[in-house]
């Protein structure tokens, strides 16, 4: 059941116009984007030429500081190779230091425990 109160204005855009002022608003609209087309700068036009330029530059400038990043990424990506390997070299020097002073400490036990073997031999 329609609504007494409501006013024609209540109603949407669409429903207050007719045909002919949609068909009136799509031309008007065409012809601004055509117009908006040919005010346009052409290829040839030293502005245009100019702000080309402009734009190769700043992408030519962009690409060299990434090219500067990845360069510098290379960089410390080696010098922490470097780093993890003079680690691990210095890792294993240590290991076989603690293993040949393991043996050296198990070789003087050895002569220890034989010294009191032989003590213990010789008070017999």
């Amino acid at each position: 059941m329609p609504n007494p109160n409501r006013s024609p204005s209540s109603k949407p855009a669409h429903a207050r116009t007719n045909f002919d002022d949609r068909i009136s608003a799509a031309a008007a609209a065409k012809q601004a984007l055509l117009e908006r087309f040919r005010a346009r700068p052409q290829p040839d036009d030293p502005a245009e030429i100019a702000r080309q330029a402009a734009l190769k530059a700043i992408a030519d400038a962009r690409d060299a500081r990434a090219a500067e990043r990845k360069a510098a990424k290379e960089v410390e990506a080696a010098r922490l190779a470097a780093e993890e390997a003079a680690r691990r070299a210095q890792e294993q020097e240590a290991a076989k230091q603690a293993k040949a002073q393991e043996r050296a400490l198990e070789a003087e036990r050895k002569a220890a425990r034989d010294a009191r073997y032989a003590a213990r031999k010789a008070r017999k």
